[in-house]
Parts: structure tokens; sequence; C-alpha cells
């Protein structure tokens, strides 16, 4: 059963604010594909985005063909399964397979160390989902071939396993068919962020052994009521509390996962990329749940939501949430809720117009051939990016100093081997006690296609820290004329200067040497 518990700074204008969505039927008309919610410039794309709202009644065929695909690769002995695919085509299924205990390899990396590395791993068990919904995604197109040229050096028909996944009529369907590759066709009306009900979200989880039919089973009990015109609805109440608390400048979304499923993950990517444009929005900070009673709430601009619970904790801001439920349920809640808010807040919750500003910039370094860019100082193994400073320690304080310590945040971003490096992530926590504001980790190119809206598109608070290296050994993609590590550098510096050109500061220190790892960490505590 889904349940939402709620605290306001303002409970007199939260009720004012619910009573007006409930008289003007906002739950039912986007249960009813209503294109007119978000005004007029919003109505041609929200026309076409809007069909994730039945997903939990549309997606059942699904569900027998790909249990039927599962015991046929289980049976000739593929256990392992590999997902590639970026942003809203690998955080739901990550998070639907972890909730469910069982084993997804995600490779949503250009990271030429973390793609060897998932190469290299049972290659002989191994069945892989290609996730796209454009079919043109650079960073999953190259994990693709060099799959397809890991199977050939094998002596395996990359055809036996390859399953993809993406949207009709798309290059990578017809690649795909092409080739003799499983085609699963997702539905177009449905946009990325919102497709964790789709084929995007149960091809990969399904084959890797999750129960989809239970996940599509609880979303549709909490159909009715996260749809209803009722002061009662959940995704209603928290839609509503997001948007009215962002009227008083409360626009941090801090998220404490009690479960430890990660569900954080999925949301930070549905609510920033749908909220963070015309110098607004709501951004998400993902923190370990014990830690999130000891610092988060002192900020006195950031909701607390506790999952996994229905009762609020106490927060600073005097606006807090506790939300509580199955995992279909809740994603089907938080959908709504986050249409809910952008509606409060006046923006389009279905576009992201900003994303393909940092893949422009990356085509543009990646195709130029221009000579990298130098680095302002070199302290030791670490080349110094967007500085005045000499030293890594003197270059962060710098960085830090320009933070708005009133309503500011701090953006750190890791182009490193997720896989391999996944403690690193804990430096969040440092940083977010040294300045007091909150602090959002990222794994690059992973969050260009989830915060990477909000960054440029949001409100204009955030200093950013890059933390790039040289690969151990790099890797060529295979047909392109261009490398995994070229490509990831280009990401990196590409939206650098984008951000850099929103006048956003922005660090960079690139370690030539992985060992100097160390060095950066200390400097951030």
């Amino acid at each position: 059963m889904l349940a939402v518990g709620l605290t306001s700074a303002d409970a007199a204008e939260l009720d004012t604010a619910l009573r007006q969505a409930v008289a003007d039927e906002v739950a039912s008309r986007i249960g009813d594909q209503d294109p007119t919610l978000w005004g007029r410039d919003a109505e041609e794309e929200a026309a076409r985005r809007l069909a994730w709202v039945s997903l939990a009644t549309t997606s059942r065929p699904l569900v027998d063909q790909i249990i039927g695909l599962r015991d046929e690769v289980r049976a000739r002995g593929l256990d392992r399964v590999v997902l590639c695919g970026m942003g809203g085509s690998s955080l739901a299924p990550e998070v639907i397979c972890h909730t469910a205990g069982v084993d997804l390899t995600v490779l949503d990396s250009s990271q030429p160390d973390m793609v060897r590395g998932v190469l290299a791993d049972r290659l002989d068990a191994t069945v892989v989902v290609v996730s796209s919904k454009s079919g043109g995604t650079v960073e999953t197109d190259s994990q693709r071939r060099a799959f397809e040229q890991a199977f050939r050096d094998a002596g395996i028909d990359p055809a036996e396993r390859i399953v993809v996944v993406t949207d009709p009529g798309s290059p990578l369907e017809t690649e795909a068919q092409e080739a003799g590759y499983r085609v699963f066709a997702a539905d177009p009306d449905v946009g990325g962020r919102y497709s964790a009900l789709s084929a995007f979200g149960l091809v990969p989880s399904g084959l890797a052994g999750a129960d989809i039919a239970a996940l599509l089973d609880d979303a549709e009990a909490a159909h009715d009521a996260v749809f209803a015109d009722s002061s009662q609805n959940p995704a209603l109440r928290l839609g509503v509390l997001i948007g009215v608390a962002h009227r008083h400048r409360v626009d941090k979304l801090v998220l404490a996962d009690q479960t430890g499923h990660g569900v954080g993950d999925w949301i930070e990517q549905l609510v920033a990329e749908s909220t963070g444009k015309q110098g607004r929005g709501v951004l998400p900070v993902v923190v370990p749940f014990q830690n999130a009673v000891n610092f988060e709430p002192s900020s006195a601009d950031s909701i607390l939501v506790t999952i996994g619970t229905t009762e609020p904790s106490e927060a600073q801001s005097g606006w807090s949430v506790g939300i509580d439920g199955p995992l279909g349920a809740q994603m089907l809640a938080w959908e709504v809720a986050t249409a809910v808010a952008g509606r409060l807040i006046g923006i389009d919750p279905f576009d992201q117009p900003d994303v393909e500003s940092a893949k422009q910039a990356a085509r543009e370094v990646l195709d130029s051939g221009s000579t990298p860019p130098q680095p302002d100082a070199v302290d030791g193994g670490i080349e110094l990016y967007g500085t005045s400073a000499s030293t890594v320690e003197a270059a962060v304080r710098v960085l830090l100093d320009q933070l708005d310590l009133s309503h500011g945040y701090v953006a750190i971003q890791a182009y490193l081997d997720r896989h391999a490096l996944q403690d690193l992530a804990s430096v969040r926590e440092s940083v977010a006690a040294r300045v007091g504001r909150p602090t959002t980790f990222g794994w690059g190119p992973r969050f260009l296609h989830s915060t990477g809206q909000f960054h440029k598109g949001g409100t204009p608070l955030g200093v950013f820290l890059q933390i790039t290296c040289e690969p151990a050994q790099d890797l060529a993609v295979p047909g392109r004329d261009f490398t995994f590590g070229s490509f990831i550098a280009s990401q990196a510096v590409g939206d650098a200067q984008v951000l850099r050109d929103a006048g956003r500061p922005v660090l960079r220190l690139h370690l030539t040497d992985l060992d100097a790892l160390a060095r950066v960490q200390d400097a951030l505590r």
C-alpha cells in the first residue's frame, strides 16, 4: 500500500494549493493524458509524452515475452545480464534489480577502464541489453560496438547475445533488425525518465530475474489513488508540497532511503531533469539514510524525504515527507508528483533543453581535433583547470569560497570508473559537512543524463568540481575514429565549457596518475 506523510512550514498555503489542484482536476487530467495542464508552450511536448500514465496496463503483454526470453537464454547457460544504457534507460532497471535482489551489471559510462572491465567479466555467460530511446546515444552505441567486437573475437555470434530496446523507427532499430538481434519496441509516447514501467525498465530487469509482473501489479494497484481528484491523493499531496515549497525558495530535495534499494538515484533524474529549467527547479540530493538526520536537514532550503516510512523526519525548513510502499507504486506516484510540481513551478516537466547543449559541446570538442586545453597549473600528478591557484588545496578553497552559503550547492562530478571506485562517493559527505550546504555527487557521464539538465538550466547557484583521469589503458571504439578515452574527455571538457558559459564556477582536477586520487580526497576533506 502506498502512503505519504507530510509536514509543511505553511499548512494554510499547502491546504489552499491542494484544494485548488483538486478543483482543477489536475490528477485525473494527468491520468486522462491532458496536454494542456502545463501551458501553451508545453502543450506540443506534453501531447506526446503522457503515455506513461497507463504503462501498468499497456506493458502487460511484454511480461510473457520477457520471461520466455529469460528462460531461453538461461537454458543456454547465459546467467549474466549487462545493460548498456544511459539515464532513463539504466537508472530504473538498476533500482528494480537492486530492490529485487538480483544481479544486473549496468554499463552507463564511456570511461575506458570501466568498459574494459565489464567486457572482460564472464563474456561466455553474458547476454547484453542495449537500450536507447533515440537510438543515437553515443555512449550506448559505443558500448554496443565494443561488445559486438568482443563477441566476435571470442567466436560468438553477437545475434545470439544482444537484445535491443528502442523506439520504433530509430536508427538503432534498423541496425538491430539488419543484424538479427531480438528487438523490443518501446512506446514512443513515453519520455525516457518516465519509462520505468515500459520496455526500458522491464526488459533488462526481467532478464536479470526480477518479478516484473509484481512490479506492474503494484503500480496498477496504486493507479486509482494517484489519479484521484482528492486531497488524500498521496501523489498529488507530494507534488503540491514540492511546488508550494519552491515558492519559498525551498528547492532542494534531500532523499534519504532507509530501505537501501537506491531508489533515490532514479528519483534524482526524474525530478532534476523534469524541473531544472528556466532558472528554476528542484535539486535532488541523494544521501545515505544514516546521515540525513545528522546534517542535511540543517539546510533551510531543503525538503527532507525519508523513503521507507510514512513518518516525516524533523527538518529545519519545516518541509518534510515520509513515503512508503512497493516500488512499482512509488515509481508511479513520483512520476505523477513530478508532473504536478512542474505545473506549480511553471515549467514543462517533459522536455530537457539543456541536456543537448552538453552533447553538442562534447561533439564539437571531439570533432575539432584540436590540441587539448593546457592546464592552468600542475601540482604533482594533478593538472588544474579553471583556477588561478597553484595547488590542489588552494584551488578547492577558491572554488568553495564562491559558494552562496544561504542558497547554493556543490556538485562533485567524477568521470572515473564507477565500478572500481564506488567508495569515492562518500567524499560528498565530507564536502557537505565542510561547507554546510547541500552537496551532490555524480558519476560522469552518467549524471549528464540526469542532474546535468538542472546544473545548466536550473537555479544558477551551483559550484562544480570535476575529477577526471588518464585511463590505465585506452580502448578503441570499433568502427569509429575516436576512442573511449577521447570521448569521455570531450564530455568533461564540453560540459565544463557550457557551465562556464552559463556563469557557473567550474574547477577540473585531472589525474595523470590515479594514485593522486587520495590527494584530492584529502583536499576535499
